[in-house]
């Protein structure tokens, strides 16, 4: 009986001898994972997506939403196709899409910029909020762009 717990306990020793720093390293990669995230409040930053009818109206739109910091960062989308109803008939058009990274607290900026120097009638403007990601990433938004007065 004595032998039987005495190879028990060796082999229980051999198993945490062998999974614990697996498990550790696991655990600590983990940890360091969620509080890298764990500082980042969900729908702090946003993502607001803009159609253009050329690369050249982009581009100044851009340019002036990141000149007045209220935008980090513009993608500008090129050979996208969009087909739409407007007065009534089914239009398709050849155009670019803006995808601007920005702070959630000056979406309504953004759209005022854009609705000023756009030449539709009806420019879109529509957004999503970010839940999470790279924190370098967000924190560089956030220091690109400032805080709403």
């Amino acid at each position: 009986m004595l032998s039987k717990n005495i190879t028990l306990f060796c082999m229980c020793l051999a198993f945490v001898a062998v999974c614990m720093p697996i498990l550790f390293t696991t655990g600590r990669h983990l940890i360091s994972r969620m509080t890298a995230t764990a500082t980042y409040v969900a729908g702090t930053h946003s993502m607001a997506f803009v159609t253009a009818p050329s690369q050249e109206v982009a581009k100044k739109i851009a340019s002036g939403l990141v000149k007045n910091k209220l935008a980090a960062c513009v993608n500008i989308i090129p050979n996208i196709v969009s087909i739409y109803e407007w007065k009534e008939e089914i239009n398709e058009d050849s155009e670019v899409l803006m995808m601007i990274k920005t702070r959630t607290s000056r979406l309504e900026e953004v759209t005022k910029f854009v609705r000023e120097n756009h030449p539709y009638e009806v420019c879109e403007v529509i957004s999503s909020q970010i839940d999470q990601g790279n924190p370098p990433y967000l924190d560089w938004i956030s220091s690109i762009v400032p805080e709403k007065e």
